[in-house]
């Protein structure tokens, strides 16, 4: 039991410490001004609701408003990486139903 509890207390330090990263590392390129990160999710949510991702889609929408009055970009990396993976299973189907510029832009932004 002990080493359980053990295990639980440094499982939750790593998710802090990771949460952490997320906090950090992963802030939208101070290069890629906001605007442009704009116009990148607005392309990315129209594209999802095009591939009929229609809840994937309203949750970014509102991790994008979240993100714009906190400036915490975790809500908004989580769901473009599952935006990112859902393009990338729809261009395997069909390689014209996902611009391939669109899926290196995300990539770019999440990296």
């Amino acid at each position: 039991m002990l080493i359980l509890n053990h295990l639980c207390c440094i499982l939750g330090n790593i998710y802090l410490v990771l949460i952490q990263i997320l906090k950090t590392k992963l802030k939208f390129d101070s290069a890629m001004k906001a605007d442009k990160m704009e116009k990148l999710v607005a392309e990315v949510i129209e594209k999802l609701e095009k591939l009929k991702l229609t809840e994937l889609a309203s949750e970014l929408s509102w991790c994008w408003v979240s993100y714009q009055n906190d400036q915490n970009p975790v809500g908004v990396i989580a769901k473009a990486g599952q935006a990112l993976a859902a393009f990338k299973e729809a261009r395997e189907k069909n390689v014209k139903a996902v611009a391939k510029k669109l899926v290196e832009d995300l990539e770019k932004a999440l990296a």
